[in-house]
């Protein structure tokens, strides 16, 4: 771990009021005890944000700006 990271990371346990050999006991407890990282860990990001999807927005804007646009309202069948 660097320096700023365990600079930050005490001082967010001081905040809440324990040390950083509680946070990970408590981490390690709760690894033992679920037998799973108890929060997810992942690769992907949104793929919302992915640069594709940004690239096809910000045509689909150009477009829509470019020629007027029509609003479509969608009718939700109950």
């Amino acid at each position: 771990m660097d320096e700023e990271l365990k600079r930050q990371f005490d001082k967010f346990c001081s905040d809440v009021g324990m040390s950083m050999t509680t946070a990970f006991c408590i981490f390690a407890k709760t690894v033992v005890r679920q037998h799973r990282i108890p929060f997810e860990i992942s690769s992907d990001s949104d793929p919302f944000y992915s640069y594709e999807n940004m690239a096809r927005l910000k045509k689909s804007i150009a477009q829509m700006e470019a020629t007027g646009g029509t609003v479509h309202e969608v009718d939700y069948d109950d």
